[in-house]
């Protein structure tokens, strides 16, 4: 089978004059400073980084290196904010505010999405439906702030007791470059309506698009109740986590680092919510309806070109309608239109670094050492238009050991496996058999098979006929090594609070 993408009407000069005009207009000449206590400030040791354009190369501007010194002036910030007023902040305040927050991204919702494409490189219409979801999760939970209680506890007559929830304090964000804005609202959302101030850190090579949204929502917080810490993780994600002034720790990103942060966390007794990496299998029955399976597939593999944590890169085919499949994925993804993710018409954008398409194109060679077949894909574009970029081809495997490392570790790439399965429960068994437990997805026309498949898969979210649908109010999180706690619903106002019982005789 051909390996050719669609092919892409655009030319260098175009998409780096197309790039070069967004960036001239959304991104400062000067280095992006942090926000520590309501004030735009540089970095203790007056050291930046460059963030640059994965899709042509350049340099796109420069952010400030923290360092723990600029962790503790956050964490002092948010402490102070957090005793003087954001603790007696009510419901109702609280909820003001986030709404707030809505509405200011959803006024500029052209230009965070522009800048998230810029900074990430993905699909300019997937940035876009991005925001939408950031204006979502803040004003889901502006409601459900009002809505966040204690309950009281049946006894006699002689005692009433009660139960109320309370802010930790302080909480540490920690959020990836694959969702920078949408990940960051997953976090500041639940945490603020709970009651709690926040200090932030970016990923660095992405860490535009929040320090504009905390410019265009200076004027609504009260100072110091979000900071925001740009910088690599050795020198400012970790001091963060493990900081003895943090009461909270939200992480997302990936298990091994998930590990490290839990580490961290278990010096000071820091209650954590872990987001950590997938593997995660679909399942596709011999009834289901190929265009439709088509469909699903291509929304589950290649969305954020395959930069998503709940990626469905194991693909079990009934054997029945194997061959029929992937006959028609295969072509679905050689159609893919790779190119410029400014333009409307690209559906896959480039990874955001060359060092993630170096990794991703290490796990295709060892599949291809490792005997398997690369039926589609397994390298870089050959169009001129897109030499400086870090696209990688939409890559099919097949005849893989579901054993080998490309299989059983988390790519995090435009790469699907796939495997022919017979007998349920064998296909069951090795679905379940990764360390990971993000995401499955089931795709059937019969409604028994799919609930009986949904229930027998080890993870904490089943899509059935359809696949990354993430709206607010649904919870998100992982069985095993994939992560602890759940997001972006009401029981996460649990996760960023404590409860305090009262027990009263009478």
């Amino acid at each position: 089978m051909s390996s050719e993408t669609q092919p892409v009407d655009d030319t260098r000069d175009a998409i780096q004059e197309r790039h070069t005009e967004a960036r001239e207009e959304l991104v400062p000449d000067d280095p992006v400073r942090h926000y520590i206590g309501g004030k735009w400030v540089e970095s203790a040791s007056g050291e930046t980084f460059e963030t640059r354009d994965p899709t042509t190369g350049e340099v796109l501007g420069e952010a400030q290196a923290g360092t723990g010194e600029d962790i503790d002036r956050a964490v002092a910030a948010a402490w102070d904010a957090y005793e003087s007023e954001w603790s007696d902040a009510d419901p109702t305040k609280r909820q003001r505010v986030l709404t707030e927050i809505a509405d200011q991204v959803e006024e500029h919702r052209s230009d965070l999405a522009t800048l998230e494409t810029l900074d990430n490189g993905k699909p300019i219409r997937e940035a876009r439906a991005d925001v939408a979801l950031v204006a979502d999760q803040f004003r889901y939970f502006a409601g459900a702030a009002r809505t966040h209680g204690g309950e009281t506890v049946p006894t006699d007559h002689r005692k009433n007791i009660q139960t109320i929830r309370e802010p930790y304090g302080v909480v540490g964000a920690v959020v990836p470059w694959n969702f920078p804005l949408l990940i960051a609202a997953w976090k500041l959302a639940p945490a603020l309506a709970a009651g709690n101030t926040v200090v932030l850190k970016p990923a660095e090579e992405t860490p535009l698009s929040i320090l504009e949204l905390m410019r265009l929502v200076g004027d609504v917080l009260p100072d110091g109740v979000v900071n925001v810490v740009t910088g690599y993780g050795a020198e400012a994600g970790a001091p963060l986590t493990e900081h003895p002034e943090v009461r909270k720790v939200s992480f997302t990103g990936s298990t091994a680092v998930g590990r490290e942060v839990m580490k961290a966390a278990a010096e000071n007794i820091t209650d954590v919510t872990l987001e950590l990496g997938g593997k995660s299998p679909v399942v596709v029955f011999p009834d289901a309806d190929i265009d439709q399976a088509v469909r699903v597939m291509m929304l589950a593999m290649f969305y954020n070109t395959g930069e998503c944590c709940t990626a469905g890169t194991r693909l079990f085919v009934h054997e029945d309608i194997y061959e029929t499949f992937m006959d028609a994925f295969v072509e679905s993804a050689q159609g893919l239109q790779m190119g410029d993710p400014l333009s409307k018409d690209t559906r896959l954008g480039p990874k955001v670094s060359e060092e993630q398409v170096e990794r991703t194109l290490s796990y295709v060679e060892q599949a291809r050492e490792d005997g398997a077949r690369i039926v589609t894909g397994g390298g870089q574009p050959e169009d001129e238009a897109l030499a400086d970029g870090c696209f990688v081809v939409p890559t099919v495997i097949d005849e893989i050991d579901h054993d080998s490392e490309p299989v059983q570790e988390e790519i995090f790439g435009p790469v699907e496996e796939v495997f022919a399965w017979s007998d349920y429960d064998e296909m069951i068994e090795r679905a379940n058999d990764v360390e990971y437990g993000l995401a499955a997805g089931v795709i059937t026309q019969d409604l028994s098979k799919a609930n009986r498949a949904a229930r027998d898969i080890e993870a904490g979210n089943i899509w059935v006929n359809q696949y990354n649908d993430f709206p607010a109010g649904q919870p998100f999180g992982g069985y095993k090594h994939s992560g602890i706690g759940r997001e972006q619903a009401k029981e996460t106002l649990d996760h960023y609070s404590q409860t305090k019982t009262i027990n009263m005789r009478l």
